[in-house]
């Protein structure tokens, strides 16, 4: 039961000697979620920060006054608490914007939800019978397993729709065949949503698929704006936020962590702490800790991966390109994955109404040949790859900027699922650490998910007893 209160602790002038009752890695929205669920406890916690601003992956980037997302976030949640929290940090500075969304194949540009007609038209009618075979044999013949992606996928929505729709952008996205990519993935990321779904939703606009949502919330100036209200609030209740601090050492004693070592630029310091809090990515949490973990915890650490992501936003001289907020390029012949339009998500993103931003997504790795190419190289691609989708010539690229995110998505390859079981046996052995978020659990959460994570960490603090690992197994999935 929540009296309101955590059990802890608190020295006097906590903040000056280094030993906080709650220390939390990372500012992103779980670990954001949990500063202000401990503040409004009356916990001053300390958050560490390795970025220059709050938000993680779900931040808010600029670059001479044009705003923009890392990878596009939409507000949509069931869950009634996060709806709540969200409406209240920004009362009034919500947007409700409608959802459109097109996906690139063979040359054409099909409307996504998929519209029953659009898709027999850019089909054609020969292809059309094709696939609704293909569809019929999969339901009747259906494989006998359903351990990858491709056999997930296959399954539900035949083999040619498979190839047209799922496959090649699924594959620009983790870097490995959808083969090798685990079914669990599939059945998050696009849960409920089959065939029928879609066409009952295509011709009777129903909207019973959250996945087929056909409109969100968006803040006026992205998504930056919950998670920097997040801080004001934070810190205007004793809370403590460091940005640009690397956690660099985790030191173990017993069953317990007793501290972390963290770098603020020349300065390292350590930080106490009768409780923490992690969303670092487990593959760099793991080799940090002192005395080492296990060597088959390490081992299984090491063989996470992390799919990284870069974003190259593009200032186009045109005052309107198309009308999506994102386009996503099923195409072999072009690198970019994703295609965001920030005016259509909110006008004030973009402070030229001349001018159109548009965030080209690239998925890569750390060591690949794209993400060490030169900014000016990816702003030169990404700008000759909208003139191939024939959305704007590469002249009419004015300016540009790269912003390169690492471990941005847990990848479900072959493998993960046991490494990951080895890590959280090691970590249930530790009485003072819970781990939260996306990448703190090596799992694929949304928004909402993440925050529930760092929501309920807090709430086990005070005696809850709330399964963090269970959150996101059963209630309704939204693709981001």
């Amino acid at each position: 039961m929540d009296t309101g209160e955590i059990p802890l602790k608190v020295p006097e002038n906590n903040h000056s000697n280094g030993h906080y009752p709650l220390v939390i890695i990372g500012a992103g929205p779980a670990g954001l979620a949990a500063a202000y669920e401990s503040v409004k406890k009356g916990i001053r916690p300390l958050v560490l920060e390795n970025n220059d601003k709050v938000g993680g992956i779900a931040r808010t980037e600029g670059y001479k006054d044009y705003r923009f997302d890392i990878g596009g976030h939409r507000f949509l949640t069931k869950d009634p608490l996060v709806e709540k929290l969200w409406n209240d940090m920004l009362d009034g500075e919500f947007l409700k914007v409608s959802r459109l969304t097109s996906i690139y194949y063979n040359e054409k540009y099909f409307k996504y939800p998929i519209e029953l007609f659009d898709v027999v038209k850019k089909l054609g009618l020969a292809e059309s019978v094709l696939t609704a075979l293909s569809y019929l044999k999969a339901k009747l013949l259906p494989l006998p397993k359903e351990d990858t992606f491709e056999e997930w996928t296959s399954n539900r929505f035949g083999k040619r729709l498979y190839n047209a729709f799922f496959k090649t952008y699924t594959e620009k996205v983790w870097g490995i065949p959808c083969s090798m990519i685990q079914a669990e993935w599939a059945s998050q990321r696009i849960r409920g949503l089959s065939v029928l779904s879609a066409v009952k939703n295509a011709i009777f606009s129903s909207n019973e698929v959250k996945s087929l949502s056909k409109e969100f919330n968006y803040p006026l100036l992205g998504p930056g704006m919950m998670w920097e209200k997040f801080q004001e609030e934070i810190e205007g209740d004793g809370g403590q936020i460091l940005l640009n601090t690397k956690v660099t050492r985790f030191y173990r004693k017993g069953r317990n962590i007793a501290s972390v070592l963290a770098e603020n630029g020349n300065t390292e310091f350590a930080a106490r702490g009768d409780f923490f809090l992690s969303s670092m990515s487990l593959s760099k949490l793991i080799p940090l800790f002192d005395p080492p973990a296990p060597p088959e915890v390490c081992k299984a650490a090491q063989n996470l991966s992390n799919r990284a992501f870069m974003i190259v936003a593009l200032i186009v001289n045109h005052a309107t390109l198309f009308p999506d907020n994102w386009i996503y390029t099923h195409s072999p012949h072009v690198k970019v994955g994703r295609i965001q339009n920030f005016k259509n998500w909110s006008a004030k993103m973009v402070p030229d109404p001349a001018k159109t931003c548009l965030g080209m997504e690239f998925f890569c790795d750390e060591d690949d040949d794209l993400w060490n190419r030169p900014d000016r190289e990816l702003i030169a691609i990404a700008s000759q790859e909208l003139e191939i989708l024939g959305l704007a010539k590469a002249v009419n690229v004015e300016d540009g900027v790269v912003i390169r995110q690492p471990d941005a998505y847990p990848v479900y390859d072959p493998g993960y699922r046991e490494n990951l079981l080895v890590i959280r046996e090691f970590l249930n052995g530790i009485e003072n650490l819970q781990v939260i978020g996306r990448g703190g659990m090596h799992r694929y959460n949304n928004m909402d998910h993440s925050m529930l994570t760092g929501i309920l960490a807090v709430k086990n603090l005070a005696g809850e007893k709330h399964d963090l690992w269970k959150v996101n197994t059963d209630s309704a999935y939204y693709e981001e």
